[in-house]
Parts: C-alpha cells; sequence; structure tokens
C-alpha cells in the first residue's frame, strides 16, 4: 500500500511540474525576446544579404579578374593585337585603330564586349611577306586562323580569369574556402551564361552598319559604302594584302634615300606640308632629317585635319625628329592646336609676321586665316587670304626697314603667298598638294610643298592616290640664298616608287637685273638620282 502511494505521488509529481513551471518559461522567454530582438529578425533576413553580397563578389572578382589576366595578344597576320573581354551592358564588339579612333559592331547581345586593339605592324612578319610573295594568296586563310585561335585563347583564359578573381575576392571576405569556390562557380556559371548568349544573338551582317568614333568618324566619306565591301570581300582582301606590303616597302625605302653631301656650310632646310594625320610621315621626315643632315623643318600648315584637342597627341613626335622645327597654322589647323605646339620643346610658331632666327636663318609666317576642316569656301575666302598676305608682306618690309632682313617668308595658301612678292627672297607655302616651284613678278621665288601625309585619308578619294612629297633646300650660309633643291616623292597608298631629283634655279642673264633669289656657286650641277 505505501508503494501505491508513492508511485501516484510520482505520477502526479511528473504531471504537476510543468504546469507550475509554465508561467516561469513564458517569463523568461518574454524577457529573451525583449532583450535581442535582432536574433529573432536575423534568420528571415540572412538568406537575401548573403545572396545579394555573394552576387556583388562574384562580379567585382570577375571584373577584376579580366583587368589582370584577361589580354590576349594575339599575331593576325602581320599585326599585333590584343583581345579583351570586358563587362558591358549591350555587349557587342569594339575594334579600336589608335590614334584615328574607335569602330563599333552590334555584333552580339549578352553583357559582355569583346575589345580589339590594333597595336602595331610586326616588321619582321611583314617583311616576311615581302620576301615570299607567294605568301599572300594564303593570307585570308592565315588571318582568319589567327583570328580563331585568338578567340579561343581569349575565351580559356577568360575563364581562368573570371574564376580565379572570383574566388580570390570571395577568400578575401567570407574567410571561408566553401563561400570561396561557390563564388568561383557562380562566376564562370555566368560567363558561361554570357558566352552562350552571345553565340546564340551573334549578327555576322553587323559589320555593314558600323558605327565611327573618333577620328575614324569620316572614313564613311571616304571609303565608300561599307556593304559594296562586303560583297566585294575576295577583291578587297587581296587589294589590304597588297596595301600591307607596299607599306612595308615604304619604310623601307625611306630608311635609304640617297643623301646629298653638299658643302659644310650649306644649310639644309627640309620644307614639309599637309601631313593630315598621316602617322608614316614622323617616320619618313625623321628618316630625311638623318639621312641630309637637316638643319631646320618647315612645315607650311595642315598638320592636323580636324584640328580638335584629342588630335593633340599626334604632334608629339615632333619632339623627337632630330631638327628645329617651324610650323604656321594651316586651315585644318585651329588655334588649340596653335597653342599645344607652342609649349612642344623645338618647336617654333609663327604668326602675325613676327620674325624668328632658327639654324641661321631669318623666317616670318602668318597662320591661316580660315578654319575650314569640312574643306568649305565661306564668301570672302580669297580676299581673307589676300589681306592676311598684304600684312605678312608689311611686316617682311617693316623688317628690312629695321635692318633685319627676313630671308624666308612661310603662309599656308599660295594666294596669301604671292601677296609678298618683292619683300623677300623665298616664300613656302602648300595647301594644294602638289609640288610647284615659281618665280614672281618682283623677283621673290614660291615654292609650293605637295602633301607630305599622301592627303591623308583623302588618299582613297581619287582614282590614283597621292603621292608623299617633299622637299631639301640648300641655302648658302654667307647671303643666305637658296643654291639647289632635291624634290622627292614617294608612291602613295598601294605603290613603292621613289624619285629624287635635283634642280638649280636659273642664272640670271648677263645684264639682267639680279632677282631676290640670286644664287651663288651650286656645289653640284643637276642629278637626277631615282632610286
Amino acid at each position: 500500500m505505501a508503494r501505491v502511494r508513492a508511485a501516484v505521488t510520482h505520477v502526479l509529481a511528473e504531471v504537476m511540474n510543468p504546469i507550475r513551471n509554465a508561467p516561469r518559461a513564458l517569463i523568461r522567454r518574454h524577457h529573451a525576446r525583449r532583450a535581442s530582438p535582432a536574433v529573432e529578425l536575423a534568420p528571415r533576413s540572412r538568406p537575401w544579404t548573403r545572396a545579394v553580397g555573394l552576387v556583388a563578389v562574384v562580379l567585382l572578382g570577375a571584373w577584376l579578374g579580366l583587368l589582370v589576366v584577361g589580354d590576349v595578344r594575339v599575331p593576325v597576320g602581320p599585326m599585333n593585337t590584343t583581345m579583351t573581354l570586358r563587362p558591358s551592358v549591350t555587349g557587342g564588339t569594339k575594334i579600336n585603330v589608335s590614334p584615328l579612333g574607335a569602330l563599333q559592331l552590334d555584333s552580339h547581345i549578352a553583357p559582355v564586349r569583346l575589345d580589339v586593339n590594333v597595336d602595331q605592324l610586326d616588321p619582321d612578319r611583314a617583311q616576311a611577306l615581302v620576301d615570299h610573295p607567294e605568301r599572300l594568296s594564303g593570307l585570308q586563310d592565315e588571318v582568319a586562323r589567327d583570328v580563331e585561335h585568338g578567340t579561343l585563347d581569349l575565351a580559356v583564359r577568360s575563364c581562368v580569369a573570371v574564376v580565379t578573381g572570383a574566388t580570390a575576392l570571395g577568400l578575401a571576405v567570407y574567410r571561408r574556402p566553401r563561400r570561396a569556390l561557390a563564388a568561383g562557380g557562380l562566376a564562370l556559371t555566368l560567363l558561361v551564361a554570357s558566352g552562350g548568349t552571345a553565340y546564340a544573338t551573334w549578327n555576322p551582317d553587323s559589320v555593314l552598319e558600323p558605327r565611327f568614333s573618333g577620328l575614324l568618324s569620316s572614313a564613311p566619306s571616304l571609303v565608300g559604302n561599307a556593304r559594296s565591301i562586303v560583297t566585294e570581300f575576295d577583291v578587297y582582301q587581296k587589294e589590304l594584302a597588297r596595301l600591307v606590303t607596299n607599306v612595308t616597302k615604304l619604310y623601307d625605302v625611306t630608311s635609304t634615300l640617297p643623301a646629298y653631301q653638299p658643302d659644310p656650310t650649306t644649310i639644309r632646310v627640309l620644307h614639309v606640308s599637309d601631313i593630315h594625320l598621316n602617322p608614316a610621315s614622323w617616320k619618313i621626315i625623321a628618316s630625311l632629317v638623318e639621312q641630309y643632315k637637316v638643319n631646320v623643318i618647315v612645315d607650311s600648315g595642315d598638320t592636323m585635319d580636324h584640328g580638335t584637342a584629342a588630335e593633340n597627341g599626334f604632334l608629339d613626335p615632333i619632339e623627337d625628329l632630330g631638327a628645329p622645327y617651324v610650323w604656321v597654322r594651316g586651315n585644318h589647323d585651329s588655334r588649340v592646336t596653335q597653342e599645344y605646339l607652342k609649349r612642344l620643346k623645338n618647336v617654333h610658331v609663327l604668326d602675325d609676321g613676327r620674325a624668328r632666327t632658327v639654324a641661321g636663318l631669318r623666317f616670318a609666317g602668318i597662320g591661316d586665316p580660315q578654319f575650314t576642316p569640312d574643306r568649305s569656301k565661306p564668301d570672302g575666302a580669297e580676299a581673307s587670304q589676300e589681306l592676311a598676305g598684304a600684312r605678312l608682306a608689311s611686316a617682311l618690309r617693316d623688317q628690312s626697314a629695321a635692318g633685319t632682313p627676313v630671308d624666308v617668308a612661310v603662309a599656308h595658301e599660295p594666294s596669301a603667298a604671292r601677296e609678298v612678292d618683292g619683300a623677300v627672297p623665298l616664300v613656302l607655302a602648300g595647301h594644294v598638294h602638289r609640288e610647284d616651284m615659281e618665280l614672281m613678278k618682283y623677283g621673290t621665288r614660291l615654292r609650293i610643298e605637295g602633301s607630305t601625309g599622301g592627303s591623308g585619308l583623302r588618299a582613297v578619294e581619287g582614282k590614283h592616290p597621292d603621292p608623299i612629297q617633299a622637299s631639301i633646300l640648300y641655302f648658302d650660309r654667307d647671303n643666305r640664298r637658296l643654291q639647289a633643291w632635291d624634290e622627292i616623292k614617294l608612291g602613295g597608298l598601294g605603290l613603292t616608287t621613289a624619285e629624287v631629283s635635283r634642280h638649280l634655279p636659273k642664272e640670271n642673264q648677263p645684264g639682267a637685273t639680279p632677282s631676290p633669289t640670286g644664287t651663288g656657286p651650286s656645289p653640284t650641277g643637276p642629278t637626277p638620282s631615282p632610286p
């Protein structure tokens, strides 16, 4: 009986104890909720926070990986290029051709853009084409293979870069290998999905509707309808291969031009004009300076094409040409261009008739009164040129009256240069893209230079490309008069000819009034010498 009573008591205790303790448990739980409400809320928001954070880490890490190791340097034919994938909202392909600008194609729709930078022409591979012309027939297939291999290499490298970048950043942020691996896997998944989207939306006809930027914005009006290039691609690629070969030959010709060895006291002046943003001009000018031992370079304008600040970097090689650079503004050169040139070392800007002595000769010039990069001719254009020439002539006469006569005047347009007839022995001009020498009525000799840039992008406008022209002028150091000049003419785009010819001013007839350009004994007679 006692044991039954004990058992009943134990059962009642087991039942009643939870009931008695329930209020205390509720109170403890209430106090715990009031003390740390964040503990209750955290589990609800944690999944979203983690997801957003993981996506941010993946995108940032993938982008950093592409920046650091995502570039692929690919030889395409004789050219060196760099291919890169970049995050983008609209996708597409961007081809950068420094310093001319960029070409954009709507080639695909994906969150990645393909950037292709054309770096330089490889001289060894280009020379191999020159030495083995039979390779030109297979150049198209070679370029196609190079692009295919470059694309595959870029895909592999981009996968490695994206996964590595996302994994490394995930490890740095979370400090947990599992989270870091999850970030790398998600990055790889996103890249593969982007590649699949690009492949599915690939548009090969996008080359028919390119968008040009920078200096290439004028390209459509110069190269014609892009559709004709695509429909006649067989002809186009053959001409393109021939152009690459001939440009290589052109560089080789300019490095071996025959040099003239005049009297050591002779002053040698290299006259250039109308470069029009042709980067090959600097290489040619530097070669001429070295071969002919040039004392001073005179540029009679139109060095630029649009005169924008974006083009100014094109002028930087002037500092390294090896001779002082005398320059006047052309109608394609802006005041922005002129101010930039003033800051370059070894450059002497002529304007408003102010005179400067450089390499033993006294120069004076005036900038073109017009700025017409679109080649328009506003009303009164000719009158403005004549007025500028008259201002220059007045300044020249003032210099003579002061006992410091000018030896060489410089203007861009011949119509302005003709106004100084009788005020100076020699005046230099350009603008018309063809060379000429004219002895004017009152004895001043007018030297018009052709285009040292082969007319720049305009070289493809006519039936025949414009030649690249320059001249070497030889002056007697004592009387500072022109003794002789060499005309140098190189074949334009697609041509490899080179011609150098010697010319002497006609001697004055006995009893005739000496002209201001009267010459002393010539170092040598006429010796045309085409290489």
